[in-house]
């Protein structure tokens, strides 16, 4: 607990009070409630004017953003526990002002205060609610010209921390000092002012209090939702939105339908709107949605996206005419007359923060020519090397303008992003006209339409954006979309606050600023911010999301019910002629026929469901139940149809659901008018099959009911007509008791009671012909067949280099040693089995684990031991280039092969182990090629971010080398003749490219030999030989020398020459020396846009 004595500062640290409601305390309080206030249409921006009067005049309404409350405290002196003032509402929650003596230890002796906190709260059960509020806790002066004293608070109220103040908000006997003023007939009293955001967690009706609703927040898409609601809000570009045709669009690919649906949400829900379908459209997996991205970066992605679908459509070109503006890029000679120009489109313009005092002076520095001189002189074709002006000016701006802060930016000193959190103003009303080649046909004057704000650091953070829907000039016109949350707020909240540099203002967040602006060009906000209707939507599209809204009510209604049914599975007799395995189906792999029943549901009710679903009558079907026995196969039992008839079926079904039945119909063919009666106590149900052992197969052949007295024998010509064999003919009888138990019956004259082990129904017997030609197959009897059906497995090879490969599966013996397994992969692959290596699977999750050597002695059922029963089997493998005995005594060595024009290749080297990076170097020689003018010498390089980190020297071990696990790649390459030797005064430097931020590398960095003294002009053209690129290229590359993350740009002065110790480490304190110092490309990455946090995932939408 902080304490905060008497001497602290008004603004001062404040803490939590873990404490309960007291006694004795009186409140001077009442409220009043604002009558009912007017709905709106969500996102009707032209609706009548009502709400907005009522907003902007708060009052006592319990919705209202802020408050002041007092609490009068009587025989102040005589206070010894908690007190607690009535509560006031505030947005939609409960405050109260908390008061208690307390003692202050900072002393040698115990110093008596007054603990001051503001409760919010407090009585709620529930744990997920919050609110961000800012207040002042005053002690009011009883004097005329006296002062209250003030401390103030920011805090996240929740339920952990419910209050918050200051256990020591003013010593005692300065409140009891008649001098000071603040306490009068024994009576103080305590005020507080808050103002607070929309609470998250609880009740807060957006609708209610704005006419809008908002997002929900799937993890961490706050940056998505902000844009999202910009868009929304931009009338104009909704209402070409649906207007896109989506009729034949797949629901669950379709970005447009998912924009649609969501649009069409955010204007009729009265509830926040989910964006999971929106993100699945997009292609993200669920893990993208907890990733924090950039909301300038998604708005390119987005539109670029929408605007490539509304090609060829009714809407095509609507965000170029809405959202395009054309910039001239120029380059203008200063003694010639000569001038280049073109022009370029843009969506949104990026204006530098740092140092700038508002968007007049960002857009004075965006247009602020830059002098082309010195060796950076301009070719000007016929008139030669030029001094010059380069600059850029706006021939237009768009209808709605995007304005990019760039609060994002590198800092050399620490060698990392950060986030510039200066402040920045900008107004509410824009003339741009002073930056224009030439006026427009309207005057190019903006008013503020939205703002969207960043909160943290370039790390992470939370977006919010406040938008004023109609575009007007009303003080409470603006609304506050905070995800799921909104709330209305003043200009002053919208604007002023979000200027940035507010570090010391209590009243608004840390680090909390404007990142992306939107304006609308006056002379055309009618159009853009449009009243859009149900007639801008087309019908078509209309009944279909409604026809998904009905669908998913339906759902969630059936999800609600779902406690009170149950599910059935059945199967019929049909669906046992192709099964080949044990018992008479497969649980795990069969398709049945489910249906839904209430719980409480008879079983008459259910075969009532049953005949009117399968078309039979209830005498033509006989439900028999799949159980499970204690050996655990699966057959069917015996329901007993009368006492049974009438009783739950979820009794029946013991509880288990799905609940599984054997449905017995008669046989369509017989005409039978019912099914031949089973007497429970004296008939036994049996399963018959055939063994073919010439086929090595079974065929299902029925059932059938018999007395348990029936002798074996008495069966034979039922199994010969089963059969289609004459009656007569010699048969072998098994009966099927489990996997890997299939026992012989030798006695055909016992009953079947005695025959058979337990006899029960669902018993299955299985009979084979007794022909001597059986000896000629490897599987001669049933008994054989079922034994080699318990050992197999089917199991799936993944290739181990190719993410994701869905594999082929096979079917094999788990008694199958190794070299068996590697036979038939290899047959299936088309190679030779000592080309094959294999990976078991990981037990923890998916992916390869460690290699099988070839010498492994174990079984196919002993690689697989990590898998649960019914888990999918599976094993990686790849295919090698040498045999994997061979393999076994080599190191792989994965690295990259450059050649000489700087060309990267993947390549896979296999040197002997315990081998150096000379013998790496030798293998390399056999498989790359050479250039024929080449030295023939090769060298190693460790490269970490794009930049070359050192030269590993050939009689390093490659056991000393991490090859696996880092950042860092190995690549080899062939050293040019003139870095074979080196002079005492040459060196090599790597030299590496990046775009303004020397973290920011790409491409592929190369080691040049420098030699002290020499002009820089011959550097220069050594690396232009090496990248094969022209003077002019050349002459657009800037140079600089990067030391410890800091670049120094080196002179453009001609008589500039190089100095070795440039490019020399230098001893640090400590006897460390600091990384090498490497010469720096700048120039534009042409291949990827450069990112303001490294650590970021790009954004793509894959559909």
């Amino acid at each position: 607990m902080n304490h905060c004595d008497k001497e602290d500062q008004k603004v001062s640290d404040s803490e939590e009070m873990d404490t309960r409601e007291g006694e004795n305390g009186i409140g001077n309080q009442q409220e009043e409630k604002l009558g009912s206030e007017q709905q709106t249409v969500n996102g009707d921006v032209n609706a009548d004017d009502d709400m907005q009067e009522v907003e902007d005049e708060f009052g006592e309404d319990e919705s209202r953003p802020e408050a002041t409350f007092q609490f009068k405290i009587t025989n102040f002196s005589k206070l010894k526990e908690t007190v607690l003032s009535e509560a006031c509402m505030v947005r939609n929650l409960p405050w109260k002002i908390m008061a208690m003596p307390r003692q202050s230890q900072s002393s040698e002796r115990p110093v008596k205060t007054l603990g001051f906190f503001l409760q919010c709260n407090a009585e709620s059960e529930s744990s997920s609610w919050s609110c961000n509020a800012q207040a002042e806790l005053r002690m009011q002066n009883w004097k005329e010209d006296g002062e209250p004293f003030v401390r103030r608070i920011q805090h996240l109220f929740y339920s952990k921390e419910n209050d918050w103040g200051f256990s020591h908000f003013m010593s005692w006997s300065d409140i009891l000092d008649p001098e000071k003023g603040y306490c009068k007939d024994d009576c103080v009293v305590l005020e507080v002012h808050v103002v607070a955001d929309a609470p998250h967690g609880v009740s807060w009706d957006s609708k209610k209090h704005t006419g809008f609703v908002g997002l929900k927040n799937q993890g961490a898409t706050c940056y998505m939702n902000s844009l999202l609601q910009t868009l929304f809000f931009t009338s104009k570009l909704r209402k070409a939105v649906y207007l896109m045709p989506t009729e034949k669009d797949d629901a669950s690919k379709s970005v447009p339908l998912a924009l649609q649906r969501v649009f069409y949400e955010l204007q009729y829900s009265d509830k926040a709107v989910g964006t999971k379908k929106l993100t699945k459209s997009f292609g993200w997996e669920t893990l993208d949605s907890f990733m924090q991205h950039d909301v300038q970066e998604l708005c390119r992605v987005l539109l670029d996206n929408m605007e490539s679908k509304m090609k060829g459509t009714c809407v095509e070109g609507t965000i170029p005419k809405f959202l395009e503006g054309k910039m001239i890029s120029y380059i203008k000679c200063k003694h010639v007359d000569y001038v280049s120009q073109r022009t370029e489109p843009y969506y949104d313009i990026q204006l530098n923060v740092k140092g700038k005092k508002n968007i007049y002076e960002s857009f004075k520095d965006y247009v602020s020519p830059e002098t082309m001189d010195g060796d950076n002189k301009y070719d000007a074709g016929e008139y030669g090397l030029q001094e010059a002006e380069k600059g850029v000016i706006f021939s237009s701006f768009p209808p709605v303008l995007h304005l990019q802060l760039m609060r994002f930016q590198y800092d050399p000193a620490t060698d990392a992003n950060i986030k510039i959190n200066d402040k920045f103003e900008f107004p509410e009303k824009l003339n741009l006209e002073e930056f224009l080649q030439k006026s427009e046909s309207s005057p190019a004057r903006y008013t503020l339409h939205a703002v969207l704000v960043h909160s943290g650091d370039n790390h992470g953070g939370h977006y919010v954006v406040y938008i004023n829907p109609k575009g007007d000039g009303k003080v409470n016109a603006w609304c506050k979309f905070d995800d799921d949350v909104v709330s209305r707020c003043s200009k002053t909240e919208a604007i002023d606050n979000n200027f940035g540099g507010h570090e010391d203002d209590i009243s608004v967040k840390h680090c909390t600023n404007a990142y992306m602006l939107v304006y609308i060009r006056d002379s055309l906000k009618d159009e853009i911010l449009l009243r859009v209707t149900d007639k801008d939507i087309p019908e078509q599209l209309r009944e279909r999301l409604q026809e998904e809204k009905r669908l998913e009510a339906q759902r969630r209604k059936e999800r609600n019910e779902a406690h009170l049914y149950m599910a059935v599975n059945v199967i019929t007799e049909d669906q046992f002629c192709a099964h080949q395995g044990n018992d008479l189906f497969d649980m795990d792999k069969h398709k049945f026929t489910p249906f839904k029943i209430l719980k409480t549901s008879s079983l008459l009710e259910f075969l009532e469901k049953l005949s009117q679903a399968m078309g039979y009558s209830l005498d033509q079907m006989r439900p028999w139940p799949i159980s499970q026995r204690t050996n655990t196969t699966f057959r069917p039992a015996m329901l007993d149809m009368e006492s049974d008839i009438n009783r739950p079926v979820y009794e029946l079904a013991e509880s288990e659901s799905p609940w599984t039945i054997f449905l017995e119909t008669v046989d369509a063919e017989s005409g039978a008018g019912a099914l031949p009666s089973f007497d429970k106590d004296s008939d036994v149900l049996l399963f018959l099959k055939l063994y073919d052992a010439k086929t090595k197969s079974v065929s299902y052949c029925g059932h059938i009911y018999l007395p348990i007295t029936t002798r074996v024998y008495e069966l034979l010509p039922v199994l010969c007509e089963r059969a289609g064999c004459p009656i007569g003919t010699d048969l072998l009888l098994y009966e099927e008791v489990k996997p890997n138990l299939t026992e012989r019956i030798q006695d055909y004259d016992l009953p079947l009671d005695k025959a058979l082990d337990e006899l029960m129904d669902g018993d299955i017997i299985v009979f084979q012909r007794d022909d001597v030609e059986n000896e000629q197959s490897d599987l001669p009897t049933a008994k054989d067949y079922f034994r080699d059906l318990y050992y197999r497995v089917e199991v799936t090879f993944c290739d181990k280099n190719q993410p994701n490969d869905p594999g082929f599966t096979l079917i094999l013996s788990q008694r199958m040693n190794y070299f068996m397994v590697a036979k038939a992969v290899a047959a299936r692959l088309n190679t030779d089995p000592m080309l094959l290596q294999f990976f078991k699977s990981q037990g923890y999750r998916d992916g390869p684990g460690t290699a099988l050597r070839c010498t492994y002695d174990g079984t196919l059922r002993d690689l697989l031991l990590g898998f649960k029963p019914r888990q999918h089997k599976k094993l990686y493998y790849q295919q090698l280039n040498i045999k994997i005995n061979e393999l076994e005594n080599k190191k792989p060595f994965k690295c990259i092969w450059v050649n000489n024009k700087l060309k990267e290749e993947e390549l896979m080297l296999y040197p002997n182990k315990g081998d150096s990076v000379g013998g790496l170097l030798q293998e390399a020689k056999k498989q790359v090629t050479l250039s024929d003018s080449g030295t023939g010498k090769l060298r190693l390089l460790e490269v970490i971010g794009n930049k070359i980190f050192q030269i590993q020297t050939d009689h390093v071990y490659l056991d000393c080398l991490n090859t696996t696990g880092t950042s860092k790649t190995y690549r080899i390459e062939e050293i040019p003749k003139d870095q074979v030797h080196l002079k005492d005064d040459e060196m090599l430097v790597c030299v590496a490219h990046f775009q303004k931020e020397v973290f920011a590398t790409f491409g592929v960095p190369f080691l040049l030999r420098i030699k002290h003294g020499e002009p820089f002009s011959d550097v220069k053209a050594r690396v232009g030989s090496v990248l094969g690129i022209s003077d002019k290229e050349l002459e657009k590359m800037k140079f600089v020398i990067v030391v410890m993350g800091r670049p120094t740009p080196i002179p453009e002065d001609p008589e500039y020459h190089v100095e070795i110790k440039d490019f020399s480490p230098k001893a640090l304190p400590g006897g460390n020396v600091q990384p090498k110092p490497w010469l720096g490309l700048d120039h534009i990455n042409k291949n990827k846009r450069s990112r303001y946090n490294y650590l970021e995932k790009a954004i793509k939408i894959l559909n």
